[in-house]
């Protein structure tokens, strides 16, 4: 397909969405209310420059005016479409929830989630120490599987597993990057029953997964860990059920990979308030689901 059908259908799909489902989240009531340069104009130019293969938001306006200049006379400068993208920041989450039916529709599903969450950094090293970006809600932390203290946020997610494809995220949550991962599962997991879900090691708690399995028949399985002072390997048994746990989760990993390759969700070193850390979140989810309805 060639790229200008890609940025038509792009354009359509977000205009339909916009004047349907969308507006009442960026609603003005100023005078100025119909500005040239629309609000679906600002989607599109967004998510078809990270479509493209544009990671920052200064490369997406310098692409778009030097090349798209013809499909988009009004661009406004850069710090006034900065500005405008920010202003959608409550659009992208309901944007997410439209796109999940239509990209669930056309896969053959089971009942079996994926479970796990992977950094946003703000700042690390040095720097990390002096951040104060968003500071209500991020904060100081460590990625245990890069091994890096950093300033930021997580973000979890509860894909539903699809055999033979990437999962496909139904459930999406942000944390400060030092709240422990199980806190803000317990808060997402009331929507999901009648189905399994697979986690790494943090997640373990028998407590709450003899509450699931009573309550909402859900049980959750991660693989087994040492108890503490535990000196001796774990039994035949529980090497075979961690190394299974291990095989079915192990698709998030490669889903987390891919968003952060098409978007560059995890590196939000220029994010300079609050709006930016949404649309950088939300917004690059959106961009990657986008992508995959499309490639369906």
């Amino acid at each position: 397909m060639c790229w200008q059908i890609e940025l038509i259908r792009l354009y359509e799909f977000l205009s339909e969405e916009y004047h349907s489902h969308l507006w009442p989240f960026c609603q003005r009531f100023s005078n100025h209310n119909k500005p040239n340069f629309s609000d679906v104009e600002v989607l599109t130019v967004y998510l078809f420059g990270l479509k493209q293969g544009h990671r920052e938001l200064k490369k997406i306006h310098f692409f778009t005016h030097c090349f798209l200049n013809n499909w988009f006379p009004n661009l406004p400068s850069y710090v006034s479409f900065v500005r405008r993208l920010n202003r959608l920041e409550d659009l992208f989450p309901v944007l997410i929830e439209r796109l999940q039916p239509r990209i669930l529709q056309a896969k053959n599903l089971a009942e079996v989630y994926i479970v796990d969450s992977f950094p946003v950094i703000m700042a690390n090293g040095k720097r990390a120490l002096k951040a104060k970006v968003a500071a209500h809600f991020a904060n100081k932390g460590k990625c245990a599987s890069k091994g890096v203290y950093y300033y930021g946020l997580k973000v979890h997610i509860i894909a539903i597993r699809v055999k033979g494809h990437m999962p496909i995220p139904v459930c999406i949550g942000l944390s400060p990057a030092a709240d422990n991962d199980l806190t803000l599962l317990k808060i997402m997991l009331p929507y999901f029953r009648d189905a399994s879900l697979y986690g790494d090691k943090i997640y373990l708690s028998k407590p709450l997964m003899e509450q699931l399995i009573q309550e909402q028949n859900l049980q959750l399985l991660t693989p087994v860990k040492k108890k503490k002072k535990q000196t001796t390997d774990l039994d035949m048994f529980q090497k075979l059920l961690s190394r299974s746990v291990s095989g079915i989760r192990q698709p998030i990993e490669s889903l987390f990979n891919w968003i952060n390759e098409k978007t560059n969700i995890q590196n939000a070193s220029k994010v300079r308030s609050w709006r930016g850390v949404m649309v950088q979140t939300f917004g690059r989810i959106a961009a990657a689901m986008i992508t995959m309805m499309f490639n369906m």
